[in-house]
């Protein structure tokens, strides 16, 4: 990482949504003047964002209130700033166009990260109802390379907590455990807050200008089968495995109405079909290899949080 790139004014959008939240804490964490773009405060605002947006205020935050379609209020902040993260829910990606023009307008961003985290859409194509939803953000990336705007797209596949809390249902009591396909397929997990960590670094990195970033730690390559086996060991106990071969998650993605037909694209894609599991070269980037001095969670020690504090159960945005 340049030194004299290592601290940066960076803007969040979409910071007080899920993974928002991990990327904000982490800019401030490792030193960064940090901004957060957010939907203003209303009567109608839930109590969760109204203490967030005071906690982040507590810990130096700049929050600026505004929608994205106030053109000329994004301007005026993106000029204070050097980097722009995105963190919108999938709902709003298209409306990152906003983002993208207000960017060019602004002229000294140095580096944008659109909303991506997840699987890495211009390598993959998955199912009908998944394909149209990433569809979208393809037309983004397409977008900020016709502005020329300095860019890094990343893909930290799934995330840990979530899918834990998805898979394996620690907050439930429950005898069963749910199996996609055989559960042999081998899964790339990231940890929500080595994620939002990796992204600060990511995003203040010349070396990840106009590149394509792959977060994928050997340790957290895991099967389903691995997983539930790790819980097993951990809680002293053993469940009932129910298997949902793939034709019916086929079929479910074809009758299901949005978003779960969505949902079950995804699960065939990368529990089934193991479409996540493909080679990084040795010219690709990836992050345990850009920054070898990380110590990042391992599933391992994700779960041993889950049997002390279990994260809540959230919406994630993929």
């Amino acid at each position: 990482m340049d030194k004299e790139a290592s601290k940066s004014k960076i803007i969040i959008f979409g910071g007080s949504g899920y993974l928002g939240t991990y990327m904000v804490k982490a800019s401030i964490k490792l030193g960064h003047q940090t901004f957060v773009y957010a939907r203003p405060i209303t009567p109608q605002s839930s109590p969760h964002k109204i203490r967030l947006h005071n906690e982040f205020r507590s810990l130096g935050v700049t929050v600026v209130e505004g929608e994205l379609d106030e053109h000329e209020k994004m301007v005026a902040i993106l000029r204070r700033v050097d980097i722009v993260i995105s963190s919108l829910p999938f709902p709003q990606v298209p409306d990152q166009i906003h983002i993208i023009e207000a960017i060019k307008v602004a002229g000294n961003i140095k580096r944008f990260l659109p909303s991506e985290f997840g699987v890495e859409e211009d390598r993959l194509s998955f199912l009908p109802p998944f394909e149209a939803c990433l569809d979208k953000k393809r037309k983004i990336r397409r977008a900020v390379e016709a502005y020329g705007i300095p860019y890094t797209y990343v893909s930290a596949n799934c995330f840990g907590a979530y899918f834990v809390n998805f898979l394996l249902r620690p907050h439930e009591e429950h005898e069963d455990i749910t199996v996609y396909g055989s559960g042999e397929a081998k899964v790339p997990f990231t940890c929500e807050e080595d994620i939002a960590e990796y992204t600060i670094q990511v995003a203040n990195d010349s070396r990840t200008c106009n590149r394509i970033v792959f977060y994928r730690m050997a340790k957290n390559v895991l099967s389903q089968i691995e997983l539930i086996s790790l819980w097993e060991k951990k809680t002293g106990r053993i469940f009932k495995r129910t298997h949902v071969p793939e034709e019916e998650l086929v079929k479910l993605t074809e009758n299901l109405p949005f978003p779960d037909n969505v949902r079950a694209s995804l699960i065939h894609s990368i529990f089934v079909k193991g479409d996540l599991n493909y080679d990084i070269g040795e010219n690709e980037l990836e992050t345990s290899r850009l920054y070898p001095d990380h110590k990042y969670t391992t599933m391992d020690q994700l779960l041993d949080i889950f049997l002390i504090d279990p994260p809540k159960p959230a919406v994630a945005a993929f």
